[in-house]
């Protein structure tokens, strides 16, 4: 008998915290740095975004939304037996993030790592997770993208300080005899590492290099437009689908630009595509499972449809995965 893998429950938290970009703008022009609202909404799609409060880390904003993916999955901590974060900002260096959510938990035993892949973290995990399912190393896994964007921008650049959001989205997945993920499709070209990176790192009890996120813009639209429609295509092929049998696009929330040129090439309307970033910004890791269980409590994704998921991010890496819900 074949073992496949299943989402049974979605779970996602956002920091109480919310800045319109009136707000950030407010903030910026206070430290001599000049934007707008019409800015941010023309060139992005952004009109507000979530800040943790000081003290607050990934595994506090993980923690939330995996209790609330095990509620709805009805299942118990106890019975986890898996545990894979993808975040870019952890806690601490090391032990990863996933291990001390682990211990905010209160269970103990199963694996549990973080996976950095940037913005196609939750992709690379849920993509691990369903090839340790099948392989018949765990049986029910907690999924996670958990990030805190706003310790590491650079808020004397417009440019990039409007785009990110902090927060945390999570899946229960389930070993299944039915088929749940269909397909899946990761990839990477480290020749990209300088368009979209934090350079810095600790080093003898200091910081060396930049802590802060640089990015170039139009470098990251470029190559993501294409990506993004080679891996769809790519998981479609695998799964013996075609892009009409697609009832929901759930892309990494970036740019909402990004969002519609994907749609265009998969032929779909954008009132199949589901949109977050207006509200949370770019959220890297945590924004395809914040959407995700946004699109699920509200009703719109439901049992039996066919979802594509598909990120992209620094690295360079990009995937996608096809699931059947």
């Amino acid at each position: 008998m074949s073992i496949y893998s299943r989402i049974t429950g979605t779970g996602s938290f956002l920091p109480p915290r919310r800045l319109t970009n009136a707000d950030l703008v407010a903030e910026l022009a206070a430290s001599g740095v000049e934007s707008s609202d019409d800015w941010i909404v023309e060139r992005t799609g952004i009109r507000a975004r979530h800040f943790v409060d000081a003290g607050v880390n990934s595994s506090d904003l993980a923690l939330q939304a995996c209790q609330r993916a095990l509620d709805a999955a009805g299942v118990q901590a106890s019975e986890i037996d898996l545990i894979i974060v993808g975040t870019s900002t952890p806690d601490m260096v090391f032990p990863s993030t996933a291990c001390i959510l682990q211990g905010k938990l209160g269970i103990h035993g199963g694996a549990a790592f973080d996976v950095q892949a940037v913005c196609s973290g939750f992709i690379y995990a849920l993509t691990i997770a369903d090839a340790l399912i099948k392989a018949g190393t765990a049986k029910k896994a907690l999924v996670v993208g958990a990030e805190v964007f706003s310790r590491i921008l650079d808020f004397k650049d417009r440019t990039t300080c409007v785009l990110f959001g902090d927060g945390a989205g999570a899946v229960v997945l389930e070993a299944s005899e039915q088929p749940g993920i269909l397909a899946t499709d990761i990839h990477a070209n480290g020749k990209y590492t300088d368009i979209l990176c934090v350079p810095g790192h600790v080093a003898g009890g200091q910081v060396s290099g930049s802590p802060l996120l640089q990015m170039d813009g139009q470098a990251v639209f470029k190559l993501a437009v294409g990506v993004l429609d080679e891996a769809a295509r790519a998981v479609l092929a695998k799964a013996g689908r075609t892009d009409a049998d697609i009832d929901w696009l759930i892309p990494h929330q970036a740019n909402i630009r990004i969002m519609q040129s994907t749609a265009r090439k998969l032929k779909m309307s954008m009132d199949k595509v589901v949109v977050t970033v207006d509200q949370h910004g770019n959220t890297s890791a945590a924004s395809i499972p914040l959407a995700l269980d946004a699109a699920v409590r509200s009703g719109r994704v439901q049992a039996g449809q066919t979802v594509l998921l598909e990120g992209v991010g620094g690295g360079f890496t990009w995937g996608a995965v096809l699931l059947k819900m």
